[in-house]
């Protein structure tokens, strides 16, 4: 390929593509790809005190935050929080912002994930997938000439075993992910606490060290559980030695994910 590639994620709410990939985006970035973030819904009621427009405000300003962390776009589509569903309304808003940015590569929620927003954020992107190329259809926005490849982000939802395609070594990003963490000040430091039960430091630099500290738990849980995944894809030595990864499965639809096309999109993906 004579071009970089472009990346595209879409979660469902202003922080779950930073959750879930923050780290690998970081690796793109430096490999000079283009990299964008959408959230299918404003992320208005992820909140215990707050709610309605002042919080889609303010949870777009700490995606807007965050993404600066890596230096990649971030946009939040006006979907209520907790009130998404996979209608044409939302199916055309999609299929606009994928085909506006034209990713060769995109990546979204598993259909059986717990949250609704997350099951339906992926069932709008499959239901978009084909319609991508469809011209006659959202014809104020160019359709795609090619399909991308489709992917789904890690999950840990039990009844659905996830089984990955690649798995990234991130140990040299990792602390970037806990960076963007913590410019998500309104859920890792005040809903996600309140909601799960576990208090955070009070100064500023505790609280980045915290957020460090628990992104990097994650990934190392990830390069455990994917191990044989790691050795397969880096090699015996490098494989066993990484401490931190990033995990994403092919989709049923979208296209291939040959070789060539792996190399080009994941380049930092290499036997050693």
């Amino acid at each position: 390929m004579e071009r970089p590639a472009r990346v595209l994620m879409i979660g469902a709410h202003p922080d779950d593509c930073d959750f879930r990939a923050g780290a690998t985006s970081a690796l793109w970035r430096r490999a000079g790809m283009a990299v964008k973030m959408i959230s299918a819904t404003n992320g208005d009621a992820g909140h215990h005190e707050q709610g309605g427009g002042a919080l889609a405000r303010r949870r777009a300003a700490e995606a807007k935050a965050a993404g600066q962390v890596i230096d990649v776009e971030y946009e939040c589509l006006d979907f209520h929080d907790g009130e998404l569903v996979p209608g044409i309304v939302e199916r055309k808003a999609i299929i606009r912002a994928i085909r506006a940015f034209a990713p060769d590569l995109l990546l979204t929620h598993r259909p059986g994930d717990y949250h609704a927003d997350h099951r339906y954020t992926s069932q709008l992107v499959q239901d978009a997938s084909f319609l991508l190329t469809v011209p006659n259809l959202c014809s104020d926005v160019p359709a795609l000439r090619e399909m991308p490849v489709i992917m789904h982000f890690q999950d840990g939802f039990k009844p659905e075993p996830f089984n990955p395609d690649i798995v990234v070594d991130v140990d040299a990003t990792i602390a970037l992910k806990g960076a963007m963490a913590d410019r998500h000040a309104s859920q890792f430091y005040e809903w996600l606490p309140w909601l799960d039960g576990y208090t955070v430091p009070e100064s500023a630099e505790e609280r980045l060290a915290w957020s460090e500290q628990r992104m990097a738990g994650m990934a190392e849980r990830c390069a455990e559980r994917f191990r044989d995944k790691l050795v397969e894809l880096y090699g015996a030595a490098r494989g066993a030695a990484v401490q931190h990864a990033e995990a994403f499965a092919m989709t049923e639809y979208g296209a291939p994910l040959t070789e060539a096309k792996r190399a080009w999109l994941f380049p930092f993906v290499q036997r050693g």
